[in-house]
């Protein structure tokens, strides 16, 4: 991708990133009920900025289907949530104990671990809150569905159970894509196809934003990790370097750098190619999936 291409993608993706937010903005305004100090926590949370990468997904998978940006919100909305709930939770002392998150201190650092603890909590049953009450019965309960599951025990929480293993666990490819498909793909994939379904997506085109998502996510985790021992922690948000610390289980510590980047390289192409059949309403997601590969955050 080049640099003025880079830049466009950064632009359009800046412009859905607001219009996501003042949506999650909304959405957590609560009523008298909810306490101050938890409104505080979870709006400090989904606020505070990143990729919106995820929803974004949501959007841009809609679109290649037919539907619209505002027909997918609420949707990309609840995806969202349960994204920042994850990391909220990843951050605890007891998990992957992170001080930063976005370039602001963790929501147990800024509040305390309780507190975290039941933003994380909260956010859960308000995003199938909000596709119960956006979609119709048929189509939530399919969209429901596919975000339980992917949230799950034996999807993203199965992931990170995996992710926190004890170091004598094997230490091979096969580990590691069988955790990040969890932890970090189960998300990607389920972000494409909420999109599919609220638009009315037919079984072949769910079927391609499966694969689609499931090499995408593998993708980003693959860059993740290089940007994890390469890159500048204050483009990223987060501290550097943590994961080798901890003496996590890594695909540059399994494949070297530069098999890890032809490895993401090739899970993109994987990924493009399997958006064939949606023709040129697809070229947001290809545009996002080349996006992976080139970020430095």
């Amino acid at each position: 991708m080049t640099e003025s291409a880079l830049e466009s993608v950064s632009l359009d993706l800046q412009q859905t990133r607001q219009h996501i937010e003042q949506h999650l903005d909304q959405y957590t305004l609560f009523d008298d009920d909810c306490p101050a100090h938890l409104r505080e926590a979870i709006r400090y949370s989904l606020l505070s900025g990143g990729k919106r990468l995820r929803p974004t997904l949501v959007l841009m998978a809609a679109r290649a289907c037919g539907g619209s940006d505002s027909l997918a919100m609420p949707a990309a909305c609840a995806v969202e949530m349960i994204h920042t709930y994850s990391l909220i939770h990843d951050d605890l002392p007891a998990m992957d104990d992170d001080q930063l998150r976005r370039g602001l201190p963790t929501c147990h650092i800024k509040f305390d671990e309780a507190t975290a603890i039941l933003a994380g909590d909260a956010l859960i049953p308000l995003a199938f809150e909000i596709i119960a009450e956006e979609y119709p019965d048929a189509i939530a309960a399919r969209c429901c569905r596919q975000l339980a599951r992917a949230c799950g025990a034996s999807q993203l929480v199965g992931g990170q159970a995996d992710d926190l293993s004890p170091a004598d666990e094997p230490r091979d490819v096969e580990r590691i894509e069988q955790i990040h498909r969890r932890k970090t793909g189960a998300l990607f994939i389920t972000s494409v196809k909420l999109g599919g379904l609220v638009s009315g997506a037919t079984e072949k085109q769910l079927s391609d934003l499966e694969t689609f998502g499931k090499n995408l996510g593998l993708s980003f985790q693959i860059v993740d990790d290089l940007l994890d021992c390469q890159g500048d922690w204050v483009k990223m948000g987060k501290l550097a370097r943590k994961d080798q610390e901890r003496g996590k289980l890594t695909y540059p510590e399994l494949l070297g750098v530069e098999a890890s980047r032809q490895r993401a390289e090739e899970l993109i192409g994987l990924a493009i190619a399997a958006l064939t059949d949606f023709g040129p309403p697809a070229e947001p997601l290809r545009s996002i999936a080349r996006f992976v590969l080139e970020r430095n955050q």
